[in-house]
């Protein structure tokens, strides 16, 4: 009796599957849109007031003993001085580095064409109140108050590394002992650095803050650790709730959606302490005992820069829960990308690629859902004939699907198993810098932007009516129909500003559904015709 129960209710399952699916879609990009961005963009204003505020009260030592397995105190995570002064520049063929008086990394100017602002100046990474790359703290109350009062002295104030690796040193004199710094540029915008103290004085050094670019609205923001055993431990900006120590670390990065700040030594197990700020955010302190040797990047998480540098880094570009499926996504897009040398036309490639390898689970929908739009004349029938006895009904109803071939969950089960991929390809369609500022046709200047003139959205939105239209659909109840309905208007609306890359994506999408499904009810019609050919050559022969 279950059973016979549950065979009468399949297709008002599928439909509802079905509705709750594309529903999802929509709920997912207006979440993205409407609760995402702003949070994010608050978080972003506040983040950098308590910053500021943090720099004109926070001027105290870390709370710590002479061992190296005890943090730096969370309230001293700022330390910022607002009157420090540029003492060295550094130029690589891809950024500047600006080195203050205290010794750090005080800001770092991207120079590639792509990393511009919309006035159209160089991308800066960092904002003048953040906790600093390379600023060391330490362990020592007294000596760390003195640090941060005492000017360093530097190798040289102008460095060219375009060409050949050059080298700076950076020299801090204090009462008790002689921090120094010996940093090496390399061309492509790395370095590696090692630290050490003359009378073996623990001390910490930080990662910096996240860079904090605000056009970032859409992915995670926090700190990222790859321990030893390749795991990641992730914590999310205003996720935290203690301070966090974490051993046999080799690679401690601060990221945003498309930047990173990162340190890393692939040859030590590291200590790391993630310090709250007053925000919940973490920031980085490695651990050091007397001298420290370690290797750092600056600049846009581009898969290419990170795997020339060491193929392990390329575990701090992270798509959320769908990084199993998202990261092998990527690196087809990028081969892709490599023969055809345009990203717009690697994604009109890779999403008809996509399409062809899941057309046998799409066509299988198709065609079920199309044989159920002819059936349900039938199936209504039946459901009248044998109103007071839904059991009759049921069994009738197997007997008409078995017969005709046709599966009531079978054009739910390919969407449900589409989703995945979706969602892999839409994070990295989010999160890829290879994107920004990279060209299609005409009008898209910019994949990693939204459309200027909203023509991707409008067609996008135009394709996903039209295919509507042509798609069978068994849904009886009315307000079903509606939602339904108004489906393609919410698309379009917040496709609007999605980057035109992931619009590109689903308007191409649409159009080869719109042609594969125009191919099935062409063969259905085509069939159909048959069938009626056959039965009139039939009567005809009787007669």
């Amino acid at each position: 009796m279950g059973l016979n129960d549950n065979t009468l209710n399949k297709e008002q399952t599928q439909k509802r599957i079905l509705l709750a699916t594309l529903l999802s879609f929509a709920f997912f990009i207006a979440y993205d849109f409407l609760y995402v961005q702003p949070k994010q963009q608050t978080a972003q204003q506040q983040t950098a007031q308590t910053q500021t505020q943090s720099n004109k009260t926070s001027k105290t030592s870390p709370q710590t003993n002479t061992t190296t397995q005890q943090a730096p105190n969370s309230k001293t995570a700022s330390n910022i001085s607002s009157e420090s002064k540029i003492v060295t520049t550094i130029q690589t063929s891809k950024n500047t580095f600006l080195i203050d008086n205290l010794g750090r990394i005080s800001q770092v100017v991207l120079k590639d064409k792509q990393y511009i602002t919309k006035d159209g100046d160089k991308i800066k990474l960092f904002t003048p109140d953040q906790l600093k790359p390379l600023e060391v703290r330490f362990a020592n109350n007294k000596l760390n108050e003195e640090a941060f009062k005492t000017d360093v002295q530097v190798s040289s104030s102008n460095i060219d590394a375009t060409i050949k690796t050059q080298t700076l040193t950076i020299t801090q004199k204090l009462s008790s002992t002689t921090l120094i710094k010996k940093l090496v540029f390399y061309p492509d915008g790395h370095y590696d650095i090692t630290i050490n103290t003359t009378n073996e004085q623990n001390f910490f050094i930080s990662t910096g803050y996240r860079p904090n670019v605000l056009v970032d609205v859409y992915a995670d923001h926090g700190a990222l650790m790859v321990l030893n055993d390749d795991t990641l431990q992730i914590i999310k900006d205003k996720d935290m709730d203690k301070p966090i120590q974490t051993n046999g670390v080799q690679v401690a990065s601060e990221f945003d959606r498309y930047y990173t700040t990162t340190l890393y030594n692939f040859n030590k197990n590291l200590t790391v302490s993630a310090m709250m700020d007053d925000t919940k955010s973490p920031q980085l302190f490695i651990h050091a005992n007397t001298k420290l040797t370690l290797s750092g990047y600056i600049g846009p998480k581009e898969y290419e820069t990170l795997k020339t540098l060491d193929p392990r880094l390329t575990n701090i570009i992270e798509y959320g829960w769908f990084t199993f499926i998202a990261k092998p996504m990527f690196i087809f897009l990028k081969t892709i990308h490599n023969m055809v040398g345009n990203w717009g036309w690697t994604i009109v490639l890779v999403t008809i690629i996509i399409k062809l390898i899941l057309f046998p689970l799409s066509h299988k929908g198709m065609v079920s859902m199309t044989k159920l739009k002819e059936l349900s004349p039938k199936i209504k029938a039946i459901q009248e004939k044998y109103a007071d006895d839904k059991q009759k009904a049921s069994i009738h109803m197997m007997e008409l699907y078995q017969k005709e071939g046709a599966n009531p969950m079978g054009g739910c089960l390919p969407v449900i198993l589409q989703i995945p991929v979706f969602f892999a390809l839409y994070r990295v369609l989010l999160n890829a810098i290879e994107l920004k500022g990279a060209p299609w046709i005409f009008w898209i200047k910019d994949l990693g932007s939204m459309d200027p003139y909203y023509v991707l959205p409008i067609l996008m939105g135009a394709t996903m009516y039209f295919q509507q239209k042509i798609t069978p659909n068994t849904m009886t109840d009315p307000m079903q129909q509606k939602m339904f309905q108004f489906l393609p208007i919410i698309f379009t609306f917040f496709f609007l500003w999605f980057p035109a890359g992931l619009t590109l994506y689903w308007f191409i999408n649409n159009l080869i559904t719109m042609g594969q499904q125009y191919y099935v009810n062409n063969l259905f019609e085509k069939q159909k015709q048959q069938r009626h050919e056959q039965h009139l050559k039939k009567k005809h022969i009787k007669k």
